[in-house]
């Protein structure tokens, strides 16, 4: 896969459907309060929160104060550079996982129909195309369905899926994965485990026994724990970080679905809020639709910037 092959046209259809107005208020007109009070609500409606948008506002005042900017068009480029920054203020924005001790574990958290197992086959087929080996453990054991889904990407993938009976303990599901990764000298074990209410203690304590199960039998602990969010969800998605990193500590965030979501803002409200890097993106429901998140990539496409091609090099 190429670093960011496709990854600028993938990213303007999403945010064409908010940023045009963010872009064109970005026109040769002078500086007004009507222009400030637009940029904040354009920056609401796409979910980017009052607390990310306020900030990027005063911030963008002082800029154009400081730089005696009087019109529109120039401000641009300054407000480019300021959403790219907030982006890469988070260590590992768009960072690869990482496998570089065998077996890595990856596993995948997240509420029910947030796309876990689908990101899962994705993650897989990527780190086949980088040459590793890769086992699927099927925790989620509360849905028949989920099973024969991750077996169904585990065969289009020719990969080994780990699986055992529904309603079976899910804690072995992954404890016998990383036996078998260990016997094959596997690169990765990539572990989805069940949709989950984060308002159900009881389930909670069982992700976290998976948890400690993955952290004691891997060789180098719980390589990955990443939060799968779907992006249709918004902001309203918040309060799943807080309680699933209580359960498993997590190392970043997965945006699913976010080819079919308005509100491509979501990823400064993750910056700003939650303090996680965002490391992919779905943009697709194909096998290479996940692709690394690149804050450049991102900013330039929603501001429909003319150099947006220099983000891939």
């Amino acid at each position: 896969m190429a670093l960011f092959g496709g990854l600028i046209s993938k990213f303007k259809k999403v945010t064409n459907k908010w940023s045009q107005g963010v872009s064109n208020l970005f026109s040769d007109s002078p500086l007004t309060d009507e222009f400030w009070e637009e940029l904040e609500e354009n920056l609401l409606a796409g979910d980017v929160g009052i607390e990310m948008a306020e900030n990027l506002i005063e911030d963008l005042r002082q800029t154009a104060t400081d730089r005696r900017i009087a019109h529109t068009a120039e401000l641009k480029g300054a407000f480019a550079e300021m959403l790219i920054e907030r982006l890469e203020e988070i260590q590992g924005m768009g960072r690869p996982i990482d496998v570089s001790v065998t077996p890595s574990v990856i596993i995948l958290v997240g509420v029910n129909g947030s796309g876990k197992t689908t990101t899962a086959g994705k993650l897989a087929t990527i780190l086949l195309q980088q040459g590793k080996s890769v086992i699927l453990a099927a925790a989620d054991t509360y849905r028949a369905a989920a099973i024969e889904q991750l077996k169904a990407w585990g065969e289009r993938a020719s990969v080994r899926v780990i699986a055992s009976t529904h309603g079976s303990d899910s804690a072995a599901v992954v404890f016998d994965a990383i036996q078998a990764a260990k016997a094959a000298k596997t690169d990765a074990v990539i572990v989805d485990t069940a949709g989950r209410l984060h308002t159900k203690s009881n389930l909670m304590d069982e992700l976290a026994k998976v948890g400690r199960v993955a952290a004691r039998e891997a060789p180098g602990g719980i390589g990955e724990s990443l939060l799968v969010l779907d992006s249709v969800m918004g902001q309203n998605g918040f309060v799943q970080a807080e309680v699933f990193n209580a359960a498993v500590p997590l190392t970043g965030v997965v945006l699913s679905k976010f080819d079919n979501t308005a509100k491509g803002g979501i990823a400064f409200s993750i910056a700003g809020k939650l303090k996680l890097p965002i490391r992919y993106v779905g943009l697709g429901e194909g096998a290479s639709d996940l692709e690394l998140f690149s804050p450049q990539v991102f900013v330039h496409a929603l501001l429909d910037m003319e150099n947006a091609n220099d983000a891939e090099n």
